[in-house]
């Protein structure tokens, strides 16, 4: 609830970009400065930021799209895969390829490298943060199957990891609680956990398709997406799938009974009273991730940010 209040004041001074098909389409494109895809973006307490490979992370600013930071949290220009904000928006946490992980204020534009913990440089695929900048809850899942969790926000010498799984790939993770959550990976697994440290698999038995975006709201309320346009839903003791058409969906984020999914081709599928339905976007780039709120963004391929 943090998140959305500070994002909701940030907001208030930021126009969205208009584009010619704004009468045409619920949703508009927006300007950025770079061509590199976008992986993913969330709301902070100032803008809305986003990341994308060569390490760049751009904000939404009254101007319009800008770039804030360059080289990503080494310096090194590793792609930038996932974002995550503490609870009062104040911190970005970014993580990418080789180990990447920073920890951008947003208030001040000062970047902490927490990098390679424990001397680990998998691709670090996305992460959650729980609690209040510099207090917060840190868990990034990686290429190799791996968790890695620090409760000491993110200092050196306070990094453990666990394999939930076989050692598949874990492309999303998130978190409803301090300690409360859930991973997927690449092997149609979804894994549970209550303390932060242990993980159960939940799911999902004979999905036949592979994983790729997740929605944690509650131990009884998990949304998961995949590919040939697939949406599973769990309510706590059973999966309900779902398949929506053949994109594949790479992000979501539901409430209830609404919510949004993106995916490749410009896909975006709209909840609304527990029916999903394709709505019509003015582009065909792959769409990476979503992030509702007061303005809802989704960002792709070729720095593509649609508004609405």
């Amino acid at each position: 609830m943090l998140k959305i209040a500070g994002a909701s004041l940030a907001a208030a001074s930021v126009p969205a970009t208009a584009s010619a098909a704004e009468d045409e389409y619920p949703w508009s494109v927006a300007e950025t400065p770079i061509d590199s895809t976008l992986h993913d973006v969330a709301h902070t307490a100032t803008n809305a930021h986003a990341v994308a490979a060569g390490g760049l992370v751009i904000e939404r600013a009254a101007e319009g799209w800008e770039v804030v930071l360059q080289g990503g949290s080494t310096g090194n220009g590793n792609d930038l895969f996932g974002a995550d904000v503490t609870d009062d928006g104040e911190r970005l946490w970014i993580v990418g390829a080789s180990g990447a992980i920073g920890e951008y204020d947003v208030t001040t534009g000062n970047l902490v490298d927490r990098s390679a913990p424990n001397d680990f440089t998998a691709n670090f695929n996305d992460i959650a943060v729980t609690g209040p900048a510099g207090e917060a809850d840190v868990y990034v899942a990686d290429d190799s199957g791996s968790i890695h969790y620090s409760f000491d926000n993110g200092e050196e010498g306070t990094w453990e990891y666990e394999v939930p799984g076989s050692g598949s790939g874990l492309p999303a993770i998130d978190f409803h609680g301090d300690r409360s959550g859930h991973a997927i990976d690449t092997n149609g697994r979804v894994f549970a956990t209550d303390d932060g440290v242990t993980w159960n698999p939940i799911g999902i038995e004979d999905a036949d398709v592979t994983f790729y975006g997740l929605d944690s709201d509650a131990e009884d309320d998990v949304t998961v997406s995949g590919g040939n346009a697939s949406v599973f839903t769990y309510d706590g003791s059973q999966w309900l799938p779902e398949s929506l058409g053949d994109a594949d969906l790479r992000d979501l984020e539901t409430d209830g009974n609404d919510g949004v999914a993106v995916g490749s081709g410009g896909a975006i599928f709209e909840l609304e009273d527990g029916d999903w339905s394709r709505t019509p976007t003015p582009i065909g780039e792959n769409l990476q991730a979503i992030a509702t709120g007061p303005v809802d963004l989704a960002v792709g391929s070729g720095g593509a940010v649609l508004e609405r």
